[in-house]
């Protein structure tokens, strides 16, 4: 069921992908294509969706006062999201650390939190600004705690269906890979922090 603002993105989506099947010499009503315009649209509103989703939203409220004060980790959060280059998707996985300064959040938030800002495909389509864009996300929900953000970009679908930029075009090599990591606080601070996280990430 769509919502109102993908009802209102819906109709031009449709007309856009049928007039690039057009575009590329197919016929948009046979039957094997007659739906696909409105699926790709669909599929396209999903896989931007964290435009309209906010972080208090997702938060709701799931920040609990906790005396803990060693790194707590969420590790290998499945994140898919399109490449900005050429709107081809990439599949990834995330491990987030933090050390609590009196508070934690919910674990699944944590996830939820890579969700959001990973269907955001327009803006926030690579691994870097997904590392910002988590971070800030961390400060704005954990005040003085501080964060690690690891992604680590497989590309290479789990399924075989290897839609990647670096796969089905330009260099086309099956097996390349891409980490990025960035980091915040205590975990920039102090090297042995640093280690600590990514042991625990890799263990």
């Amino acid at each position: 069921m769509l919502d109102i603002h993908e009802t209102e993105n819906f109709s031009s989506l449709t007309m856009c992908y049928r007039r690039i099947i057009t575009q590329l010499g197919e016929n948009p009503q046979r039957p094997g294509l007659l739906k696909t315009p409105e699926r790709a649209a669909k599929a396209m509103l999903f896989f931007t969706k964290g435009y309209h989703e906010n972080l208090s939203t997702i938060i709701n409220g799931a920040i609990f006062d906790e005396s803990h004060d060693e790194i707590v980790i969420v590790k290998d959060i499945e994140m898919y999201s399109l490449c900005e280059h050429h709107l081809i998707p990439f599949i990834g996985k995330v491990s987030i650390g933090y050390v609590p300064c009196g508070r934690v959040i919910g674990l699944s938030k944590l996830a939820r939190i890579v969700e959001m800002f990973s269907r955001r495909t327009i803006n926030y389509p690579n691994r870097e600004r997904n590392n910002d864009g988590c971070q800030s996300a961390g400060r704005r929900c954990r005040h003085r705690s501080d964060v690690y953000a690891v992604f680590l970009i497989q590309h290479i679908n789990f399924s075989s269906f290897r839609h990647m930029c670096m796969i089905m075009r330009g260099v086309q090599k099956s097996l390349a890979k891409t980490t990025t990591s960035s980091m915040l606080g205590i975990f920039k601070e102090n090297p042995g922090m640093k280690e600590e996280f990514l042991s625990l990430v890799n263990s």
